[in-house]
């Protein structure tokens, strides 16, 4: 029998089905993760790795859908009692006062209620990785828990403190995992 061709997505050349590396460039492909078929064996697929401008995009759209709910579902109600005023885009981080304090808690709780969620749920993904075909997975290509969605979201402060260092290892290591998902033990995975 004879193995199929794929072609390389870095520079399209023609590759063997079970190639780790592409001949032409020798950019690495993708792996394989066990995965229970329906007579309950094991049986491997082939997967590819999220990489960083694709997750970055994929942020930047669910921070722009978490923007405009949190505008409309918070800051609305709050500019339209008189709470905050609606003439100072830097009311919640210029002035240091407990109402200011509360709303950007309320923000983060926000954050961390949509990205855990989304991927602890059976899409594994937030909206913005959906619409580009990504999920987030444990090691093994299984879903992952809440606690675990919820650590994962946790460590992007640890990503974040390190001058943002944590984000751009996506874009470097083998298995394009960025800080967080080495610390909490995932994966971000491209549908093929």
């Amino acid at each position: 029998m004879a193995s199929t061709q794929s072609h390389c997505p870095k520079c399209g050349a023609e590759i063997p089905a079970d190639a780790k590396a592409c001949p032409s460039c020798l950019a690495p492909l993708a792996e394989t993760v066990s995965d229970r078929n329906e007579a309950g064996g094991r049986a491997a697929r082939r997967v590819v790795f999220a990489g960083f401008w694709l997750r970055a995009v994929a942020y930047a759209i669910d921070l722009l859908l978490l923007g405009i709910f949190l505008g409309f579902a918070v800051l609305g109600p709050l500019m339209a009692r008189g709470a905050i005023p609606a003439d100072n885009p830097w009311f919640l981080t210029a002035i240091p006062f407990r109402q200011a304090l509360a709303i950007q808690l309320l923000f983060w709780m926000a954050l961390w209620a949509y990205f855990a969620l989304f991927e602890s749920s059976s899409w594994q993904a937030t909206p913005g990785k959906k619409a580009l075909g990504l999920v987030v997975t444990d090691l093994a290509g299984n879903r992952v828990s809440f606690a675990r969605a919820s650590g994962r979201n946790l460590a992007k402060h640890i990503s974040e403190f390190v001058f943002m260092l944590g984000f751009a290892m996506a874009g470097i290591t083998p298995r394009k995992q960025a800080l967080h998902d080495i610390l909490a033990k995932c994966l971000v995975l491209r549908k093929v």
